[in-house]
């Protein structure tokens, strides 16, 4: 034991600790969270962190999510091996493999509070967009859906490629959609500063396919500061997905907020496939809420979409239901909902649902001004 003490590695233990100590003040004091860390700490690093990755035009956070397995499993290996034929040291030999482990989840762990963790203490979207949300009416949430129905219906007709089915088809290349996300995020930052910085583009995943398994549309890395996108799902909401993971990326981690930014970000977009996409996910979560408090005004609605906007959404239906339910899926909105939840996001997956709030708050507001 006191040879295990001498190893310099076993400070790294003193990071575990340390990274709970964080997230406590960070509860006790959002003031902390944000003030001292998220722009100040996290604003800086990030921005170091992203731009250093973005110089590689693939998604690093997809090479480590492959190469992982593969080398936790390499080195379990021969850490039995070793174990095995290690006789005259085995309970040495086995401490240190147990103070190794320990050492790697303590690091992993610190980067990832300072890198996310902190950030879901920090102040909510809203102080920043100076929106009162209070509780609306059903009436309210009618007519915040219609707006968005009409919205979507004269920007379909604006955009400019389909498949042969009539589907909408993004009308730009991944890598140019990834260029006009990012703009569209600059644009927002001259309205909210807070959102401004020098950051890389989103990353299509070249698995995206696989991915679908999961029922993933995005994955925002810390570690590597990357906004992944899956690009196997419908075109409309490739774009909305990236803006997601910016919003990721610019510090705020919970889901309804980026959600939020990512429909204030498509609207500032000068290309009409991004304000659809944008639209077309302000349009569904609130339709769903409406759904939930009156099918019938739903409907009311629903007759009101235009063909074309149909269309897209039977297309999204019908290709996630060949991934509905699977194992995959099931273990991965499992770990999805438990890691909300352990950041404090006590809905769950629910929590998506909480962006009609701010959309009501928007829309009274902007309304109020006519």
């Amino acid at each position: 034991m006191k040879e295990m003490l001498k190893l310099r590695r076993i400070y790294l233990l003193l990071l575990l600790p340390l990274s709970f100590l964080l997230i406590y003040i960070a509860k006790q004091n959002s003031n902390f969270a944000e003030q001292f860390f998220a722009l100040r700490i996290y604003k800086w690093l990030s921005q170091i962190i992203s731009m250093s990755t973005s110089i590689f035009p693939f998604s690093l956070a997809e090479i480590l999510v492959l190469l992982l397995p593969i080398i936790f499993l390499f080195l379990f290996t021969r850490f039995v091996i070793k174990l095995i034929k290690n006789k005259e040291n085995r309970v040495t030999f086995l401490w240190k493999g147990i103070l190794n482990t320990l050492c790697l989840l303590s690091v992993s762990l610190f980067l990832f509070i300072i890198l996310a963790g902190i950030n879901y203490y920090r102040y909510p979207f809203r102080y920043y967009s100076n929106l009162k949300v209070r509780n609306s009416s059903v009436q309210e949430l009618y007519e915040l859906t219609k707006s968005l129905a009409m919205d979507a219906n004269q920007l379909r007709n604006a955009t400019s490629k389909e498949d042969e089915n009539g589907v909408f088809q993004l009308s730009m290349n991944m890598y140019d959609v990834s260029n006009k996300a990012s703009e569209a995020m600059t644009a927002l930052s001259k309205e909210y500063p807070v959102l401004a910085g020098s950051y890389g583009t989103p990353k299509p995943v070249l698995l995206s396919p696989l991915m679908s398994y999961t029922e993933i549309t995005g994955i925002f890395m810390p570690f590597t500061m990357e906004a992944n996108v899956n690009i196997d799902i419908p075109h409309y909401s490739i774009p909305s997905t990236m803006l997601h993971e910016l919003a990721h990326l610019r510090g705020f981690m919970r889901e309804d907020e980026a959600n939020f930014i990512a429909y204030l970000a498509g609207m500032e977009s000068d290309h009409p496939d991004i304000q659809y996409s944008s639209t077309m996910l302000a349009l569904i979560i609130s339709g769903n809420a409406l759904y939930k408090e009156d099918t019938d005004l739903y409907f009311e609605i629903r007759d009101l979409y235009s063909e074309k906007v149909l269309k897209d959404i039977r297309a999204n239906s019908r290709y996630w239901q060949q991934y509905e339910d699977t194992v995959i899926s099931t273990v991965s909105n499992k770990i999805n909902d438990t890691y909300l939840k352990a950041n404090d996001q006590s809905d769950g997956v629910k929590s998506y649902g909480r962006m009609v709030d701010l959309l009501l708050a928007k829309y009274r507001r902007d309304n109020s001004s006519k």
